[in-house]
């Protein structure tokens, strides 16, 4: 297939191929032809079936742990190990930009050293995809944001916050909603929902015993009466929203929902939400869910490839990411209207936001615009005071030069009278004088 250089080539590894295949579809182009086999011994091959010379060159893969044909999952190590492969592939083939699109990064919980001789492993990461090759990163919903600070090239960090104010505006009645962070850390996306659904915030402070493990939830805030809706930015064996719908049902809420960009859900994650007070689990498709909601019926999806292939757009044609930061590019079919939905068409279920447009928000708000020139009104002024500066000293060369080239009148003895060239000033109105028109016969 031949294809013009320049162009965007979009290409998947084995862990969320069905993402790929959604967002090649929302590009309005086929998915990169590309195979990632194992060997016998368990070593990962890749080949890169066309031409990628001189293209913007996207390769999406997520940490995750996915299904093999064997039926042996793989672990991320694995998904990560493709995706050095693959960058590394599309660099020696003289690809013009590589860009990894991580939708959930992988050991973003590993970002700091929290005891004596723990590595950081989220900065090891970067190094590695630096390394083989990476021009730009696109992720979503870093568990921490200064994991973009491990990077010396580009990281486009998107945002899951759009697509829940979608969901929640549908799906929810938000006059009587009441937006929960489930720790202090999450208190800054909680609130940012908050805001711009004009509805009360709570959280909880939770203490732990040890990784994973919480022991004591203690409420912040009211939820009597309301429905209460639980954000995170991932949810993995779900100990922690099991105790806290636990704690919001104790404290009188009639309904328990939660949202989370990045469902990990490992075990025993899926027994945990079926038997606890939570009514619904919204998870984004970051990570592959169709199996988890299979073995779960409480588990809702919310797709974001649109979100994804907008990106690559806009990043491919070098217009700005940041609007994204704070809407979706447009609506779209969504896993959890269960194909009764029209896109734009949508009717939200919440009285209150039929009418209320949604309001900025600061947590992610994109930066201003900035003039044209920056500095158009200082050189301006400039340009004004040296022109006024230099009038005086333009009059009196051209008076020296007139009187220079003037010719002797032979009749008289007298030189003739040069005309005054010194610039006059406008006449002043008055308000006094009548109007006059520019047009009008000047006597």
């Amino acid at each position: 297939m031949t294809t013009v250089a320049g162009g965007i080539k979009v290409f998947s590894g084995t862990s969320h191929p069905e993402l790929a295949q959604l967002v090649a579809k929302r590009l309005g182009q086929p998915l990169g032809r590309a195979t990632v086999t194992r060997n016998d011994a368990g070593e990962s091959i890749v080949r890169i079936a066309e031409s990628v010379r001189e293209h913007d060159v996207y390769i999406i893969n997520t940490s995750c742990v996915s299904p093999t044909p064997s039926g042996n999952p793989a672990s991320p190590n694995t998904s990560l190990m493709e995706l050095l492969i693959m960058i590394h592939a599309c660099k020696t083939a003289s690809a013009k930009r590589i860009t990894a699109v991580i939708p959930h990064f992988f050991y973003a919980r590993q970002d700091k050293k929290d005891k004596s001789r723990a590595p950081i492993s989220a900065k090891l990461i970067a190094n590695m995809i630096e390394k083989a090759g990476c021009d730009h990163v696109i992720t979503m919903d870093l568990h921490a944001s200064q994991i973009q600070g491990f990077f010396d090239v580009p990281v486009d960090n998107l945002y899951a916050e759009p697509a829940a104010l979608q969901y929640i505006r549908e799906m929810v009645d938000c006059s009587k909603a009441v937006i929960v962070s489930p720790d202090a850390g999450g208190a800054k996306r909680a609130t940012s929902l908050a805001d711009r659904l004009e509805v009360d915030f709570a959280l909880f402070h939770k203490e732990r015993k040890k990784a994973n493990e919480v022991s004591r939830m203690v409420l912040v805030g009211s939820v009597e009466g309301k429905t209460a809706i639980l954000v995170d930015d991932m949810a993995d064996t779900c100990g922690t929203l099991e105790l806290a719908a636990q704690r919001l049902a104790e404290s009188g809420a009639e309904r328990v929902l939660a949202i989370v960009t990045h469902g990990i859900l490992s075990p025993p994650a899926l027994e945990r939400i079926a038997k606890s007070k939570l009514e619904k689990l919204i998870v984004t498709n970051t990570i592959p869910q169709a199996k988890n909601k299979a073995k779960c019926p409480k588990i809702e999806e919310i797709d974001i490839s649109h979100v994804l292939a907008e990106t690559i757009r806009r990043s491919h044609y070098g217009e700005s990411v940041s609007v994204l930061f704070n809407q979706i590019p447009y609506d779209t079919t969504q896993p959890y209207r269960h194909g009764l939905d029209t896109p734009g068409r949508s009717v939200p279920a919440s009285p209150v936001l039929r009418t209320h447009a949604f309001l900025p928000s600061s947590y992610n708000a994109p930066d201003p615009p900035m003039p044209a020139n920056f500095f158009a009104d200082e050189n301006s002024a400039a340009a004004a005071a040296a022109t006024a500066a230099a009038a005086p000293a333009a009059a009196q060369g051209q008076q020296q030069a007139s009187n220079s080239v003037r010719t002797p009148d032979m009749g008289s003895g007298r030189l003739p009278s040069a005309p005054d060239s010194t610039p006059k000033a406008p006449p002043v109105h008055r308000d006094s004088d009548p109007p006059t028109s520019p047009l009008a016969r000047q006597v």
